[in-house]
């Protein structure tokens, strides 16, 4: 069996607030996130657009992965989303209607 993990960034707009986080589900992640179903910072923020993610297998690897993510400076996390998604699209565009 064989399952995946994501690491993701969402923001509230181009070069808005940001939030690093990881999920098996990425598609239910996103759902709870665009619903405000998760109290907290991205709720509390209106941080919701999926710009930026990377599967991987191995669940410690994508929560190393998480960690290293959050532990950059902002210009770092901005060059990364930038290098797969220059424009900032939400990469979750059309999955919920």
């Amino acid at each position: 069996m064989s399952n995946s993990y994501y690491v993701y960034i969402l923001a509230s707009k181009r070069n808005g607030t940001i939030y690093t986080g990881v999920t098996n589900n990425l598609l239910n992640r996103l759902y709870s996130h665009k619903n405000k179903l998760l109290k907290g910072f991205s709720s509390r923020y209106n941080v919701n657009r999926l710009v930026f993610f990377e599967e991987t297998g191995d669940i410690f690897s994508a929560i190393e992965r998480e960690k290293e993510i959050k532990g950059w400076r902002r210009s770092k996390k901005l060059r990364l989303i930038e290098s797969t998604n220059p424009t900032w699209k939400d990469l979750s565009e059309g999955w919920f209607n």
